[in-house]
């Protein structure tokens, strides 16, 4: 006979155990959770009533969620940036800046990297483009192979982190937190890890100077200011875009959802600018919008709202709207605004039916006091706060073998948030136990792109790496990154103010103390005889 207290482990190894078969995730957690809800109600733990919640919690928690729908502006921003040649480009530019030293390509793919993480947040096309660009040049040079795909993927899975990252968004939504607070806790460790990657690739340069050479004088071929303009070019528009999307959440001028609409456009107007089939139009219309911006700026900070204010953005949206037409009529970029559109849907369609199967299985999970088993195993673990983390990011990390970080994050976190609050809350207080526990666990899961046997950035290097390149040296070469990145996860255990530092200290209040002084408001007598008449 199955009691109540066997239908929580029962479901936990159910999943693990349907997971490891290879069966799509979404589609095995509706199955469970209904299976598992039926069962319940032939033993009598719940009635049929109960699984009204589902789909209460599918249209109210799920399709009507607004901030999900900044999931597809972000993944269209980003299918648009990294086939636009922006990232050619700058790596371009960035080898031949840092050539001279040694491991100067090396820094180039990390710094590039951590660009292309903040304005595009994937990381599949990110790794193929810089593979594909950087791995020829690299390995011509004389780099240890291992190097090479090393920071290679490495590079690439920067992207998880660095904000407007689509996994900070979906901790945000699932750990109930603002996505700005969540972006804001992520740059400590997001500047840390790039510190970490390039140290490592100093002190290579220091005892292994022959897997990280120079690049010969000869091959650069851009020297002086033309060198410099080539690397700016890349990278201030880049940062124009970081602001429209990053700024104005972070001054609280737009919402997670606008911020990655005006990101989607930027992202058309930046590729557009960058082709070379721009007509002439297009450039002055371009030198149009950069002044009414201009413009736009010194008069909101002389004179504030007004009728040139106005006059000024509608120039900037007129530039903004051209400049978009002659992406369309571009064919190259039609094409790509297509792919953007496809792959788009098929990330959104993908998202939310691992939300409607996670919401199926944990209705059923917490009906069955799930929570509570849960709870009181990770509560007991020994070692009190750090107990748990260390047991949750080793979890996490294995876990990380087989499933997506969107699958992590829309089976897993629900389960474990209230007792993260619960825990880290007398460390770093209850406003920002959930931030610290978020960035925590993102960081960790940087790794499922890395890690052998599974690790899907290891995948897409393979995919264009050329034949010299052996299977095994990707592999051996994934190793010391993820190193890095477990240093950089005790890190973040250990000193919580690297995600802290940014966030709003809460108030210091004594509540006891509080006083609401209401105003005396003196009336007029009344007139009795007037209100007679």
């Amino acid at each position: 006979m199955i009691t109540l207290e066997m239908m929580p482990p029962l479901m936990f190894g159910g999943l693990i155990l349907a997971m490891l078969i290879g069966f799509p995730v979404a589609f095995t957690l509706a199955a469970l959770g209904l299976s598992f809800g039926f069962l319940s109600i032939h033993l009598g733990f719940f009635d049929l009533n109960f699984l009204q919640a589902i789909p209460g919690r599918i249209f109210g928690s799920v399709l009507s969620n607004e901030l999900l729908l900044a999931i597809p502006f972000f993944t269209f921003m980003g299918a648009i940036l990294e086939r636009c040649g922006l990232a050619e480009d700058m790596l371009d530019s960035m080898g031949q800046l840092f050539g001279p030293v040694r491991g100067g390509l090396g820094y180039s793919v990390i710094i590039v990297g951590f660009i292309l993480g903040a304005i595009t947040g994937t990381v599949a096309a990110q790794v193929i483009a810089m593979a594909l660009i950087s791995m020829p040049v690299m390995l011509r040079y004389g780099y240890n192979t291992r190097y090479i795909t090393g920071v290679l993927a490495a590079s690439g899975t920067i992207t998880q982190l660095v904000p407007p990252s689509l996994v900070l968004i979906v901790m945000a939504d699932q750990l109930g937190k603002s996505v700005g607070d969540m972006y804001l806790g992520a740059w400590g460790p997001s500047v840390l890890q790039i510190a970490l990657f390039a140290g490592y690739t100093f002190f290579l340069g220091i005892f292994l100077p022959h897997h990280v050479p120079a690049v010969p004088k000869e091959a650069r071929t851009l020297t002086g200011w033309a060198l410099w303009k080539k690397c700016l070019m890349g990278i201030i528009p880049s940062a124009v875009l970081i602001f429209v999307v990053l700024g104005t959440m972070m001054l609280g001028l737009a919402t997670p959802t606008e911020a990655g609409a005006m990101g989607a456009i930027g992202a058309i107007v930046l590729a557009a600018i960058h082709h070379k089939e721009l007509s002439s139009t297009g450039h002055k219309m371009l030198l149009l919008g950069i002044a009414a911006t201009g413009i736009a700026v010194i008069v909101g900070m002389l004179v504030g709202e007004g009728k040139l204010l106005k006059l000024t953005f509608a120039v900037l949206y007129i530039a903004v709207v051209w400049i978009c037409l002659e992406a369309v009529r571009i064919p190259d970029l039609r094409d790509l605004i297509r792919q953007g559109y496809e792959s788009t849907m098929r990330l959104s369609t993908m998202v939310v039916f691992i939300l409607i199967g996670s919401t199926c299985f944990s209705v059923v999970f917490l009906g069955v006091s799930g929570g509570v088993w849960l709870e009181h195993h990770l509560t007991s673990l020994p070692g009190g706060v750090w107990g748990f983390l260390i047991f949750i990011n080793l979890f996490i990390f294995f876990l990380a073998f087989f499933l997506d970080f969107f699958e992590i994050a829309f089976i897993i976190l629900p389960m474990v948030a209230p007792i993260a609050q619960k825990v880290l809350a007398p460390v770093v207080g209850p406003e920002a136990a959930l931030i610290w526990f978020g960035v925590m666990l993102c960081v960790n899961m940087q790794t499922s792109f890395l890690h052998p046997p599974f690790g899907f950035a290891l995948f897409y290097l393979r995919g264009v790496a050329p034949k010299e390149v052996k299977s095994s040296d990707i592999y051996w070469g994934a190793l010391p990154w993820i190193g890095l990145q477990a240093i950089m996860v005790a890190i973040v255990i250990a000193f919580p103010i690297t995600v802290t530092a940014l966030l709003d200290k809460p108030a210091d209040l004594d509540l006891s103390k509080v006083k609401i002084v209401v105003p005396e408001i003196e009336l007029p007598p009344l007139d009795l005889n007037t209100m007679k008449q």
